[in-house]
């Protein structure tokens, strides 16, 4: 007795590829970032190769210098150049696919995304914007009255360095003459 084998629980043995094939045509939103961001970082890198290959290339100043090496690297810079032109066309790509998916999403303002707890539970209204607003100007003239105070403690410092100095040096001075 053997068992008959199994296709997808009933399901023709062709459809459930078809739809693993539809499911990796439809690509959400946040794999494309994560696929831009892989570009991105390819193309850095990229770009960085080409200038390591530009820095270690000599110019053609008189000297006697190897053609075939020159040819070795010329081709290594096209050839970074030909598959950075691709990553970018790449980049294109992944970015113009971003904005259609994203077209018909209404745009939330920025201030919504920012989650803050109010004390009374209700929405955010004009009184606490008000008090908050007060509490900040408050605050800013606390500063600028510590501010007056800690420049004014230095002034004071700088006076007795000063005395100190002068101190010393007349002190140094009567030694001086002493010996």
């Amino acid at each position: 007795m053997s068992t008959p084998p199994l296709a997808g629980a009933g399901m023709p043995p062709g459809a459930f590829s078809g739809t693993q094939a539809q499911a990796a045509r439809e690509v959400n939103t946040a794999s494309l970032c994560r696929i831009g961001q892989e570009t991105v970082q390819d193309i850095v890198f990229r770009t960085m190769e080409i200038f390591q290959l530009l820095r270690n290339m000599q110019l053609p100043n008189g000297v006697t210098y190897h053609t075939g090496t020159y040819q070795d690297r010329l081709g290594k810079l096209q050839e970074h150049l030909r598959q950075l032109s691709i990553l970018f066309r790449k980049l294109r790509l992944v970015y113009d696919k971003c904005n259609e998916n994203c077209a018909g999403l209404d745009p939330v303002p920025i201030e919504q995304l920012i989650p803050y707890v109010e004390e009374d539970g209700s929405k955010h209204d004009d009184r606490g914007a008000a008090s908050q607003l007060r509490f900040a100007s408050e605050e800013r003239r606390e500063i600028m009255e510590v501010n007056k105070k800690v420049k004014q403690k230095n002034q004071q410092l700088k006076q007795i360095m000063d005395q100190l100095r002068n101190l010393i040096w007349d002190i140094n001075a009567m030694l001086a003459v002493r010996n």
